[in-house]
């Protein structure tokens, strides 16, 4: 994930500051050196480096230190803030045209992911109950066309393309289309190329005076670094932006680009894409980007995916079992497919304040869950229902089934009755959910978000992720 060399980097500066009862000029002087030299290897434009790491130490020197933090918790605060407001302050929304419908173009150099990022975006927007219509701009790169047309099938929406004439043309006509079918979004997918030039450009620009977008959207890849703000510096001159979305976070980037292309530009970052598949698109939320890279986990995130992979049936149905004392294997099963729709395991835990800095990746194993799986597979429906008849005999025969071996088998036998000791220990009791009153309390407070989870800090998960 990005930011991870960053996120060391701070944490070893920070725990100087922590040892230290009082903080010295000196002290926070010695510290933001390192702060800096630290955005600098994560590809952080120099200026903003040096401008970011000024604004915290004027801060950090002219504070008062709060009654409740020590000198060392008030230098961290002042990052955080500083960090949050130099990605944006708060998240942007999309501007929504008065009369639908609401037309996003997207642009960007070939390669950047403009394509799959306009069917993210569509998946994104018919999630949330719109009716967007993709269209087939990029006349000019080998089935790119094609290409729109098998995401947009994947997601099921509707792709508007004239084959290969003026783009302008294809533009104007997807405009009066989505008007007359009612469609209230139009993503326009426009050509790119290898390096900005005034072919590129001037095609974007007659769009753009044709259709009178709402927004315009670049599209950058976060993985090539301060060439990215680059491009967004470039593209903004020439065409004016609106936002940026920025594409393959979650790769072995140094995240840079994510924390200079709104200081250089002037534009937001809208939305970040987090992954491959179409579902893996997500609002930017600088304050949140800005705890996590300061270790602090992001508590709001973790209950938003909690909330998109909670199959609120199958919850029910548990929450009857719970309060009857009853877990079965079924149930776990259950539990690992929701677990595993939030996405990465390994992303997903770093989002836990008091866990996510705990766990090292290589502590992880991402296919613990399959070789469960396997051993829950090879039982009997009745085994699984029952898992008190399962005698000696029935374990050999269920390694020997799943490819394991009997410690394997007993070592979650060991783990399920934990876990059947933890649910009789919340019998009677409801399920763990989040009401809308508490998420709303929890986004007006984020500290008490932080607080709230970090209570369950350590690693107290039974199969030991």
């Amino acid at each position: 994930m990005a930011f991870e060399g960053l996120s060391e980097r701070l944490e070893n500066s920070f725990k100087k500051l922590r040892a230290k009862g009082k903080l010295t000029e000196a002290d926070v002087k010695e510290a933001m050196r390192e702060v800096r030299l630290a955005l600098l290897e994560a590809d952080v434009n120099y200026k903003v480096a040096k401008e970011f790491t000024n604004k915290v130490t004027e801060r950090a020197i002219g504070d008062d230190v709060m009654e409740n933090l020590t000198p060392g918790q008030m230098v961290i605060k002042i990052v955080n803030e500083e960090l949050t407001e130099l990605m944006g302050g708060t998240e942007s929304r999309l501007s929504i045209a008065k009369h639908p419908p609401t037309v996003l173009m997207m642009c960007g150099l070939q390669g950047s992911g403009k394509t799959t990022h306009s069917g993210k975006l569509a998946l994104k927007l018919k999630k949330d109950g719109h009716r967007p219509l993709l269209v087939a701009c990029d006349v000019y790169r080998p089935a790119a066309i094609k290409q729109l047309q098998v995401v947009g099938s994947q997601i099921d929406v509707p792709v508007f393309e004239m084959g290969t004439i003026n783009p302008v043309n294809i533009a104007e006509e997807a405009v009066k289309h989505a008007k007359d079918h009612g469609y209230d979004y139009v993503i326009i997918d426009t050509a790119g190329r290898l390096h900005i030039d005034e072919a590129l450009m001037e095609e974007l620009q007659n769009i753009r005076s044709t259709v009178h977008p709402n927004e315009i959207l670049l599209v950058i890849d976060a993985m090539t670094g301060q060439d990215a703000v680059n491009v967004a510096k470039s593209f903004n001159e020439s065409l004016g932006i609106d936002g940026v979305i920025l594409t393959k976070l979650d790769g072995d980037t140094r995240g840079g680009a994510a924390l200079s292309v709104r200081a250089v530009t002037g534009k937001p970052i809208k939305f970040v894409g987090t992954g491959e598949k179409l579902e893996n698109l997500e609002v930017f939320h600088p304050a949140r980007m800005a705890s996590r890279i300061l270790g602090m986990g992001d508590v709001l995130s973790f209950i938003e995916k909690a909330e998109m992979a909670l199959d609120e049936k199958k919850a029910a149905e548990l929450e009857k079992k719970l309060a009857k004392n009853k877990f079965d294997f079924n149930d776990l099963l259950d539990q690992f497919e929701q677990i595993e729709r939030m996405g990465s395991l390994k992303d997903t835990i770093k989002m836990i304040p008091g866990i996510g800095k705990q766990i090292k990746d290589e502590d992880i194993d991402e296919r613990a869950f399959d070789r469960l799986r396997c051993i829950i597979y090879s039982m009997t429906k009745q085994e699984r229902a029952n898992p008190e008849i399962i005698n000696p005999s029935r374990k050999r025969r269920i390694a020997a089934g799943s490819g394991t071996s009997i410690e394997d088998v007993n070592k979650l036998m060991t783990q399920f009755k934990q876990m059947q000791k933890m649910v009789k220990q919340v019998g009677g009791r409801k399920g763990p959910k989040v009401s809308k009153k508490m998420r709303r309390l929890m986004q007006q407070n984020p500290e008490m978000a932080q607080k709230m989870m970090g209570q369950t800090g350590g690693n107290n998960n039974p199969f030991g992720f």
